[in-house]
């Protein structure tokens, strides 16, 4: 899940035009004008760009392709050029707060930069449209048959036949992924020679550079979270692995060592929430609701469903979203066409024109999707008065946190509340490790991913994953942090990666590490706003305008201050941390530990 706003667009391609012939030593007066111009010229383009970018995920043909490849050549050369002027006022002195802000901002906003060498930028940008379409295009087989990237998604989720997930997980890596393993190792050849023009290191390091301290210390920081959350997951991993051997037996799962990665549920192995059948307790595993059949016996169709997380946001107090948002998102898959499913939150204009793009099912997992991409959708409104190098969240992990943050209040009281649960459906107080189990199911089940795909890119970008071994510093990531292996042996030939979206959509994924945990502190603080008196987790906080005050107060400052400030404003606190979470699931913990007893554990 991702969101696509003017910020992110030119944000990640920010351009300008160079001075025929800049002063040896430019004033502070200079770089404030530099910033205005920049700021402005950057505003103008970025409608254009966000346009061709909207036409072709929503409508992918090779004409659109090759738009949307001049489009992203004609930003990102003006994007190199602009980071380049920047930093001509490293160093000068006197610059006001704002100034060296945005800056830093232009500086650090180029998402793939281009050298200068002639044609650098064009290739580069048909190299991107070309794998992201690949991307959409892309179908596995299931039964011999074709299935598209949708519904073989969906198919994994539900399937419980090893040979047939073993079928679609194969098919799909072998015909998404493999065939961009060029492209994508070009891309990152040009990519990584303009982050060293910008005079970063690679494009890994520039990518951590973007998060108000240096590389080293964002890099640190992320290692310092995912120690104290390392535990749960370890826990977690040791409960699903015995079900799962439990369930299909040692030739398919053994009792020790990684887990089988289409076993999970998810083409990925991210999210495990779709086997909840599998590792359900005994006794408390019934919750007593599924979502998808309380949406389908209330008669929700897709839009319907839209309406309701509208509905959450307006009860908070924020203004209900515009006619347009209606008139042009992509709610459903269109029937005559081919997209990039993949859901993502838009703002074309920088002002009101908002949008989503889902091809959207009638089920739990869309239901809870929706609200996320609504919370980018009402962040992007929030912050529309600020200047146009701030219209963005505080740090990408806060935007992707606050439509979570949302999704956490999915509870059943919200369902109650709602008309979609009776109150004789709530499940009593017996059921909450049930109900903490299926949310860890994706929330504590998604942290070792949400971390190292980046990881595996900064090793790529830096070199120590070399050309020659992408599988396997893939699946050595996979088995270190996940404790995860392939349904069979994977070789140079294969390029898993690529069959991921943001690898070759080239997203920056760590937001989705840090949003994990970002999400748990922001929902906790609501839920203390709203004064919820009982287990965290059965907080809803709908309905609770005081919330929504708060909550604004944050969303409105975009990225005009470091995001600590804006951490602090919603929580009280300037520390990102995972002990929110850990806090959360202190009861699961205690649970799992109980049932693990003479169970291997680790791999």
């Amino acid at each position: 899940m991702r969101f696509v706003s003017q910020a992110a667009i030119v944000a990640a391609l920010f351009a300008a035009p160079l001075a025929a012939q800049a002063p040896a030593t430019p004033t502070a007066a200079e770089a404030d004008a530099y910033v205005a111009q920049s700021e402005k010229d950057a505003a103008d383009l970025s409608l254009n760009a966000s346009r061709v970018a909207w036409i072709n995920a929503t409508y992918i043909t090779d004409d659109t392709d090759a738009l949307a490849a001049k489009s992203g050549a004609e930003t990102t050369e003006k994007a190199v050029q602009w980071a380049k002027g920047a930093a001509r006022f490293n160093g000068v002195a006197g610059l006001s707060p704002d100034t060296r802000r945005k800056l830093d901002l232009l500086k650090n906003g180029v998402n793939l930069p281009a050298p200068a060498t002639p044609s650098a930028a064009t290739e580069l940008a048909t190299l991107t449209t070309r794998m992201s379409s690949s991307y959409g295009k892309g179908k596995g087989t299931l039964d011999g048959k074709p299935i598209n990237g949708s519904d073989i998604e969906a198919a994994m989720g539900t399937t419980r036949d090893p040979a047939k997930l073993q079928e679609m997980w194969t098919s799909w890596n072998d015909n998404v992924g493999a065939p961009m393993r060029g492209d994508y190792t070009r891309m990152t050849a040009i990519s990584n020679a303009g982050a060293k023009d910008l005079g970063f290191a690679d494009v890994g390091a520039m990518w951590r550079s973007g998060y108000d301290m240096s590389p080293e210390q964002f890099a640190e920081l992320t290692d310092k979270i995912w120690k104290e959350v390392e535990p749960l997951y370890l826990s977690l991993h040791t409960y699903v692995r015995w079900k799962l051997n439990e369930k299909y037996g040692d030739a398919v799962q053994p009792k020790t060592g990684p887990i089988r990665s289409d076993l999970l549920g998810n083409m990925w192995a991210q999210e495990w929430g779709n086997i909840y059948d599998i590792v359900a307790p005994k006794g408390a595993g019934d919750v007593g609701y599924d979502t998808a059949e309380l949406l389908k016996a209330k008669g929700y169709d897709p839009l319907k469903m839209v309406k309701q997380g509208e509905a959450f946001y307006s009860s908070l107090g924020f203004a209900p979203l515009p006619a347009t948002f209606w008139q042009r998102s992509q709610i459903t898959k269109p029937a005559d066409r081919e997209v990039i499913c993949h859901a993502s939150a838009w703002d074309l204009d920088n002002a009101d024109d908002i949008r989503i793009k889902m091809c959207t099912k009638v089920n739990g997992d869309d239901f809870v999707t929706i609200h996320h991409e609504l919370g980018h959708n009402y962040y992007q409104r929030a912050y529309k008065n600020q200047p146009f190098l701030y219209k963005n969240g505080a740090n990408d992990g806060f935007h992707e946190a606050i439509g979570d943050t949302v999704a956490l209040s999915i509870t059943p009281d919200y369902l109650v509340k709602i008309g979609l649960l009776s109150p004789a459906q709530v499940p009593s107080a017996d059921k909450d490790i049930g109900l903490l189990l299926r949310q860890a199911m994706d929330k504590v089940a998604f942290l070792p991913f949400g971390l190292l795909v980046d990881k595996w890119r900064w090793g790529v970008f830096s070199g120590k994953i070399a050309t020659g071994d992408y599988q396997k510093g893939w699946d050595a990531l996979r088995l270190q942090y996940q404790g995860i292996k392939p349904p069979i042996a994977r070789d140079e030939t294969k390029f898993d990666a690529g069959a991921k979206y943001h690898i070759p959509a080239t997203v920056p994924y760590t937001r989705y590490f840090l949003a994990r945990v970002l999400q748990f502190q922001f929902y906790k603080a609501a839920c203390d706003a709203a004064g919820w008196k009982g287990p965290l987790h059965r907080c809803s906080f709908y309905g609770n305008k005081a919330v929504g005050t708060k909550l604004n107060a944050m969303l409105e400052m975009g990225q005009s201050k470091p995001w600590p400030d804006a951490l602090q404003a919603m929580t009280g606190t300037r520390a990102m941390s995972g002990k929110a979470l850990v806090d959360y699931f202190a009861p699961l913990k205690i649970w799992l530990d109980q049932q693990n007893k003479g169970k291997p554990s680790g791999w």
